[in-house]
């Protein structure tokens, strides 16, 4: 009578460690969006430093108009060994003028991520392919060679 209890008790095992491996792992990256400190900003109130004392410091800042500050809060899950999926993604733009004074904010979800598929591991560039010996012994014969610079001229150009 004890095998099938056993038996039964192995099988039940199993199925709930099984069952317990394929549940989702779900994270969090980036800011924590506060809603409500999120309305408390108000565009021509407030500025770089009162926003800076409300929200924290942004994720990143915009590149080529320092006028930019972004913070970005994603939800993410996975299974297992899979890859994560994004659930949900908030993006948070506060936009200043140039002395300091915020002028609009916008919020946005998923719909403007952009998803990138990398090509293999690696890059594809213009050119020729190269070797490890063509790289390491490439350079033999050329120096002080015509037109290939650093010649007595300094730098191989004949023109005036």
């Amino acid at each position: 009578m004890s095998l099938p209890v056993r038996t039964l008790g192995t099988a039940a095992l199993l199925v709930v460690l099984g069952t317990t491996a394929c549940t989702p792992v779900r994270t969090h990256q980036g800011y924590v969006v506060d809603h409500d400190l999120v309305a408390s900003v108000q565009p021509g109130i407030d500025t770089r430093d009162s926003v800076m004392q409300t929200l924290g410091h942004p994720s990143f800042t915009s590149q080529f108009n320092e006028g930019e500050w972004f913070y970005v809060s994603r939800d993410s899950s996975n299974f297992a060994f899979r890859n994560p999926k994004v659930k949900s993604q908030t993006t948070l733009r506060v936009r200043f003028d140039q002395a300091g004074n915020v002028t609009s904010i916008d919020q946005t979800g998923v719909e403007l991520a952009a998803s990138i598929d990398p090509y293999g591991k690696t890059t594809p560039t213009l050119g020729r392919r190269r070797s490890f010996f063509s790289d390491l012994f490439g350079n033999i014969g050329t120096v002080g060679a015509p037109g290939a610079g650093g010649g007595p001229g300094g730098g191989g150009n004949t023109g005036p």
